[in-house]
């Protein structure tokens, strides 16, 4: 492997920063909410005037991603019928019945965000501003980003960067430092701090209000929605100030300057020298003047404990700051303070002070914390416990603090407080949660809190109970019955009564990290006859992520396999449509009809073969019924569809169509020379494409020419018109879709600036306003063969929004608006690209955007999310656009000016190459609910599912693709008869009946028709479908065990000891030595983690994964490894497969370290004891930790201590043959390769050794020579070279090769550098697998060709894969080319993001041969023109770049 490609597969979801802001709207923008309650119900007792104020949204990063989301809240008032029927996730509390997150946009950027603050603008100007996201990066680098409504994204609004040659004084000739830049902000938003190099202080001011960049706020549109941003910068040294280690700083609320208290130690202790150095930090409070540059010191406050570790600012009008540490919380101001103790472990600064005491005893290093009440601070735990602080305050003088118990929930990273009435859980080890919190005021808390101190956040039975109820049960049950007093007059809670809190939780986001280690099975409905690529489809990877009892399997696929109910054999299939059929529908249905519309089944299915249709009535069982109906089934059908609000069905096919009922037509209608005017040639113009869009059907006919035809819904008759638009002009359409903006509140009103349009009052839309199904309006999508879209109204055909030269563009703004018409740009050869099919589609969901396809004839789809923007309308830009022929009142008038489009991404998603001329195969499919869940199917030969989830569209490719391999078609129509690798899907159609619950049916090229539905233990919302087990503990590694379909998994358990029995277990029993337990009381408890080693079965048929045995560890002991060998029995001559398992004992730093290695044998399962499945064989014990396992040639490579040891098996007994006494230190991983090891160690980098046969000896090849703290290794084989690959502690990844002929390697004793890389995140395994061959690679050498799979800690996947020199040069030119053509997110480099960190280390550069896929994908998203030009700038084509990231694509999709 000379070059290689790195490519993200699955970004990361480990989720380490958190905040909120009003970043997308001010907070002036929200209505307020009414709260719902009825004075009469409980006036007295319940605080009903607290109703849910502005929400801000929600900013969340995982590595480097950052999203931005917009709470959306489902109000529980009798408005929406719909809504109030199903109470959502969570229950009904405080007159609310849901909220969900839905996504604004989100980038993967080129730098991991460290730390995150967001920038509010102060009370100033009635919220009419907007806030700012400030990020840091490593070294310093802060950017300031702001929403910019025009491009519904994030710009950039200021950098600051303090790397670099003219800072280098900053570091004071470090190298390396603890912990990244950590960002503060001012909470009156004046300014903001960030601290980097460990003692410097950035001051970021903020611009004034009206203050901002000249000419920019003219920009924003008249309302003024200017974001808060940042003037200037500059440095303050707190050296100078005397300061040394700074552990946090924070600003304080509620004085008239800034002011900025930092916690710092003065002189630094440890857990040695506790006893004597014990109170070693002091707070000091800067009073920042960011005019003057000034910085006096107001007041400091000394003594306080070496483990504190955070401060957290109390709100006005108390003020003040909490300092937490891990054994006490100290509250200070400028005039109070107060203490409370935490546990035993508290010391006073002396030792006659009597310090308060909490009620329980709890440790509280690594908390996180936020404010729900100006009073009321909740902590989380690090075992995930919800701590309420409350202070007892008169006036501004905080008297004593209180602690209280509350849920259990998440191991957080992090946590905000959004608006006043949720707060958001984000948590890099488990699924972070949106909660809804309420509160009452309760004379005593005990009542309701020791009812909450049991069960989790997570519906526990209690709490789900409790808030199944109607609602003002569960508002009986937070009152409790107890007179509650409302907020007493004089401003002190001292006396009065305590705040109940009452939590639900409302939305939660996936995460699958910390990948710890996975493995590759099969899945359950895994094809046994497949062969080549289809063979990849039939696996899944079992990882170990989560911590604690946030721990869990979570079993990743990439693409989607149906579980097929009944397959059918149907050759020669065209197309597919299932009908409704309500012969009973009443004109006007009512509420309850339409709620239960979904739930409709359907009547027929209609399948259109090359020279005929069928019909089959999707009753219990699908029976044909072709003879006894009036359908059209002579030919094929082009589409068919329901009509008047499913009374009537309309099957259109190639010369006419038909309106029938039921099974009887009521009319029949041919689309001849008669209808046009008898143009001559016009009869030979059949029917193209449909779309249909109740009442309306819109044809488009070979030649491109456009025919309507328009439903009467009193008579239930359609007649055919031709739109005079497109009679006029000549423009040959290319293709055109009718879409239908449902809902009380159809959403493209709101584009148009007309009053009585946007008002929803639709007297003037059509003149049949008291239809059944005037339930919005309809549009007309079309794109011209010269890359043109326009938007009409039906049925006046009035344009309404048009974008010349629509693909590639990033926005679609109207022509009318855009200010550039006028200069047109050098043409470019866009030759043959037009558009050959358009769909547009809004789904259900209160505030859901319309969605715009189109697919291109090159196999490219373009996806569009339109959003409104209300830039300032002057007429005289109209006027000057020059539109002569038409009046430009009337244009001006119905115009979707508001209306643009934003691009997404599609990046996953692997084009189709091959198109062929015949472009009247409709790929898209738009479904409401196939298994709960709505998107649109893509049929072609890479069929894939865009499913729909908070308003971001999920890709999930579905199966093996067999359409591939034309060399061995002969061989796939024999293998593929009844195999699940479908390949090709040329026809696809959603079901819902008796037998098949909201399922599907889509039929194969091999001609197999199949019946499924979509798995629904499988969680779509990820980037991958993902399905997570609960484990209740903490999983280490995993292995397969293919023979028995089994995973045998290490998992650790946390379990309380009393501390005196763990104490007298770590002794050395030999010595004899007795500890002293004078100091030791007897209830004292220690957390110790237990180990064992469970087997897992998958889940089959349905069933869920079951733990066939457990393997219990001894007292005190680890397992470190378990591993399936093949060990080559001496006695019997035959080889083995065993499971091993490596342990090591700790027993503290006084006992010297010993390990067991233990064999077991797995058996037949024929009865489910599980006593019988598995049986030790084999346990020694050995000195030093057994560490790595694997097997070498039939015989076992074990890690032990300092040297490793090769056994042979005899059938009872392990007998070492050789040694070698290399790592100096401790084995992360052992990798094994015919007779070659490869060995990492964790700080002395890599060993590659080699293993002769004749003589017994292990010889040590060569050495990295650098020292590298190991995480994972793994060999990477291309064709003949054997590369070594290993990634370290600072999350870069380095490949090195063996060369002994080359002077530079020390004659073979030095490893050779040939590619490094900086990943961003610490990849801890890898896992070899082979590449499956493109159509590049068919025939030749290629085919011995590996990548490498990898999984990180903060829960992305990616690989590494190899390439050949032409398409590394191709790609590594377009990669140079994007660094400047591509505008970065937060203006971050991608080059300097990809050097390796050596953090201080010496290092020598190696060579730059891995490209970054994760920049090539911009390409795809840059306009069109430039695509071109960049291809041409580096002398190759646009086909060929894509051709090469499509086969990339391809060749990993090993899922």
């Amino acid at each position: 492997m000379s070059y290689a490609a790195y490519k993200m597969m699955h970004p990361p979801t480990g989720i380490e920063n958190c905040a909120s802001g009003f970043i997308t709207q001010c907070s002036a923008d929200f209505v307020p909410q009414i709260p719902t309650i009825q004075p009469d119900e409980l006036e007295s007792d319940w605080p009903s005037t607290r109703s849910i104020g502005p929400v801000p949204n929600l900013v969340v990063s995982a590595a480097n991603v950052l999203e931005v989301y917009v709470v959306r809240v489902q109000d529980d008032g009798s408005r929406d019928s719909k809504a109030s029927t199903e109470i959502k996730r969570g229950g009904l509390m405080a007159g609310v019945s849901g909220a969900s997150l839905e996504l604004v946009c989100d980038y993967r950027l080129h730098g991991n965000v460290e730390t995150m603050a967001i920038l509010s603008i102060g009370g100033g100007d009635g919220g009419r501003r907007r806030d700012s996201i400030i990020l840091t990066f490593e070294d310093a680098k802060i950017a300031a980003l702001e929403f910019d409504d025009s491009i519904h994204g994030l710009r950039t609004s200021s950098m600051h960067c303090f790397e670099g040659p003219e800072w280098f004084h900053l570091k004071r000739g470090r190298e390396s430092f603890a912990r990244g830049p950590l960002v503060k902000v001012d909470p009156q938003g004046r300014c903001g701090g960030v601290l980097v190099y460990g003692l410097q202080m950035i001051i970021l001011k903020a611009a004034q209000a009206g203050a901002g960049l000249v000419g920019d706020d003219e920009a924003f549109g008249s309302e003024g929605a200017i974001s808060a941003r940042i003037e200037s910068s500059y440095i303050i040294n707190l050296r100078d100030l005397d300061m040394k280690h700074v552990k946090d700083f924070i600003f304080l609320h509620g004085y008239i300057e800034p002011v900025m208290v930092i916690l710092q130690e003065r002189e630094i202790t440890w857990a040695g020298r506790v006893s004597w150095k014990h109170h070693t930090c002091r707070l000091s409070a800067l009073s920042i003047s960011t005019s003057l540059k000034q910085h006096p010191l107001i007041w400091s406050a000394v003594n306080l404990p070496h483990d504190a570790y955070k401060l957290l600012a109390v709100p006005s009008p108390i003020g003040g700051v909490l300092v937490i540490c891990a054994n006490t919380i100290h509250y200070h101001s400028q005039s109070a303070s107060c203490i409370l103790a935490l546990n035993n472990y508290a010391v006073p600064v002396d030792s006659s002070q009597e310090m308060p005491r909490a009620s329980f005893n709890v440790e509280l290093d690594a908390a996180n914390a936020t404010w729900l009440s100006s009073d009321v601070a909740m902590l989380s735990t690090k075992t995930g416990e919800l701590l309420l602080l409350m202070l007892v305050y008169d006036g501004r003088v905080v008297k004593r603090l209180d602690l209280s118990k509350s849920k259990a929930s998440v191991l957080t990273s992090g946590i905000t407080t959004v608006g006043n009435s949720f707060f958001f859980l984000g948590s890099f080890l488990g699924d972070s949660l949106l909660v809804q919190f309420t509160y009452g005021m309760g004379s005593s808390m005990l009542s309701s809190g020791l009812k909450e101190e049991v069960g989790d956040i997570e519906g526990d039975a209690p709490t789900a109970k409790r808030l199944r109820r109607s609602p003002s049960d569960v508002f009986q049950d937070l009152v409790n019955g107890e007179e509650l007093s409302l907020y007493g007059s004089t401003p002190s809670n001292a006396e009065s009564s305590q705040k109940t809190f009452s939590f639900a939780v409302r939305d939660s986001l996936i995460n699958i990290g910390p990948l710890k280690d996975f493995s590759y099975g099969l899945r359950i409905n895994a094809d046994p006859n497949a062969v080549g690529i289809a063979k990849q489809s039939n696996y899944e990877l079992v990882c170990c992520s989560g911590h604690g009892k946030n721990g869990a399997l979570c079993v990743l696929q990439q693409s989607i396999r149906p579980e097929t109910i009944t397959e059918v054999e149907l050759p020669g299939c065209k197309g597919m449509w299932t009908v409704y059929h309500k012969s009973t529908r009443s004109h006007n249905p009512d509420s309850s009809k339409i709620a239960s519309e979904d739930d409709e089944y359907h009547a027929y299915l209609i399948i259109s073969l090359e020279a005929r249709t069928m019909v089959l009535e999707t009753a219990d069982l699908l029976g044909e019924v072709t003879e006894s109906v009036d359908y059209y089934v002579q030919g094929s059908t082009i589409a068919a569809g329901n009509l008047f609000g499913r009374r009537r069905v309309v099957q259109v096919y190639g010369r006419g169509a038909r309106i029938l009922d039921g099974a009887f037509m009521t009319q029949d209608l041919s689309f001849g020379a008669s209808n046009s005017d008898s143009t001559t040639g016009s009869d030979s113009s059949t029917v193209a494409s449909v779309s249909i869009a109740d009442p309306y059907v819109l044809l488009r006919m070979t030649d491109g020419s456009i025919q309507l035809l328009v439903g009467d819904t009193s008579t239930c008759t359609v007649s055919v018109s031709i739109p005079p638009v497109f009679d006029s002009s000549k423009k040959p359409v290319s293709a055109c879709t009718l879409y239908h903006d449902k809902g009380p509140e159809p959403w493209l009103r709101k584009a148009s600036t007309d009053a009585w349009l946007s008002t929803g009052i639709g007297e003037a839309i059509d003149g049949s306003d008291n239809s059944p199904h005037d339930q919005g309006d309809i549009y007309c999508v079309v794109c011209y063969e010269s890359g043109d879209l326009e938007i009409f109204d039906v049925p006046n055909f009035s344009s309404v929004f048009s974008v010349e030269k629509m693909s590639g563009k990033n926005n679609l703004i109207d022509t009318i608006m855009r200010k550039d018409s006028a200069e047109e740009g050098r043409k470019v050869n866009t030759q043959n690209m037009n558009v050959v099919e358009l769909a547009m589609q809004r789904w259900s969901g209160q505030h859901s955007r319309p969605f715009l396809f189109a697919i291109l004839s090159d196999g490219t789809i373009l996806c569009y999310h339109a959003y409104l923007f209300e830039g300032q309308e002057t007429a005289s830009r109209i006027d000057s656009s020059g539109q002569n022929s038409v009046n430009l009142s009337s244009i001006s008038a119905s115009r979707l000016r508001n209306l643009r489009f934003v691009r997404v991404s599609l990046d996953t998603y692997a084009r189709e190459e091959n198109s062929t001329g015949n472009y009247y195969n409709k790929r898209i499919t738009i479904f409401k609910n196939v298994g709960g869940h709505q998107g649109l199917f893509l049929s072609g030969s890479r069929p894939t599912w865009f499913m729909v989830f908070r308003e971001r569209l999920r890709v999930h490719p579905q199966f093996g693709l067999a359409e591939l391999y034309l060399p061995f078609r002969t061989a796939w129509s024999s293998l593929c008869h009844h195999s699940l690798c479908d390949g090709s899907i040329v026809a696809f159609t959603v079901l819902h009946n008796v037998n098949c619950n909201h399922g599907l049916i889509y039929v194969t090229s091999q001609g197999l028709l199949k019946i499924c539905q979509l798995p629904s233990a499988t969680s779509y919302d990820n980037y991958w479908p993902v399905q997570k087990i609960p484990l209740k503990g903490t999983p280490h590694q995993v292995t397969y065990f293919a023979e028995k379909n089994l995973y045998p998994l290490i998992v650790s358990v946390p379990v309380l000891k009393p501390l005196s029995h763990v104490l007298s277990s770590l002794v050395d029993q030999e010595a004899g030595h007795q500890i002293e337990h004078d100091n030791v009381s007897s209830d004292d408890t220690y957390t110790v983690d237990e180990f064992e080693v469970r087997i897992l079965e998958p889940e089959k048929s349905g069933a869920p994964w079951q733990t066939r045995a457990t393997i219990p560890m001894q007292n005190l002991e680890n397992a470190l490894t378990v591993r399936v060998v093949t060990l080559f029995n001496t006695t019997t001559k035959e080889n083995e497969t065993l499971l091993a398992i490596g342990t090591a004992y700790l027993q503290g730093e006084d006992v010297a370290g010993r390990g067991r290695v233990l064999l077991f044998s797995v058996g037949r399962n024929t009865d489910n004891n599980p006593q019988n499945l598995i049986s030790e064989v084999y346990s020694k014990e050995l000195k030093g930790a057994i560490s790595a396992l694997a097997s070498l040639q039939g015989h076992l490579l074990i890690a032990s201590g300092p040297k490793i040891i090769l056994h042979k098996w005899n059938g009872t007994e392990l007998n070492g043959v050789a040694f070698f006494d290399v790592p100096p230190l401790y084995v992360v991983s052992l990798n094994t390769v015919k007779n070659f090891i490869l060995l990492g160690d964790i700080h002395k980098s890599i060993y590659f050794l080699s293993w002769k046969e004749q003589g017994a000896q292990l010889n040590l090849l060569a050495k990295d020579f650098g020292a590298l703290d190991c995480l994972a290794t793994e060999f990477l084989i291309d064709g003949s070279t054997l590369s070594l690959m290993v990634s370290d502690e600072q999350k870069n990844i380095q490949v090195f090769y063996y060369a002994p002929k080359m002077s530079e390697s020390w004659k073979g004793q030095k490893l050779l550098s040939r590619a490094e890389f900086h990943v961003g995140s610490r990849v801890s395994k890898f896992l070899r697998l082979q590449m499956l061959p493109t159509t590049d690679t068919l025939g030749s050498d290629k085919t011995n060709r590996f990548a490498l799979l990898f999984g990180t800690l903060d829960g992305s996947m990616g690989c590494i894969a190899p390439l050949d020199e032409l398409t590394f040069r191709r790609l590594q030119s377009l990669q140079k080319k994007l660094v400047d053509a591509v505008s970065h997110v937060a203006g971050l480099n991608p080059r300097s993001f990809r050097q390796f960190r050596a953090n201080g280390k010496a290092h020598k550069p190696g060579p730059d041969s891995i490209v970054d896929c994760e920049l090539l994908c911009h390409y795809e998203m840059l306009a069109l023109e430039e695509q071109l030009e960049i291809a041409h700038q580096i002398g190759t084509t646009r086909q060929q770049i894509l051709s090469n990231l499509n086969d990339l694509s391809l060749g990993t999709s090993f899922l």
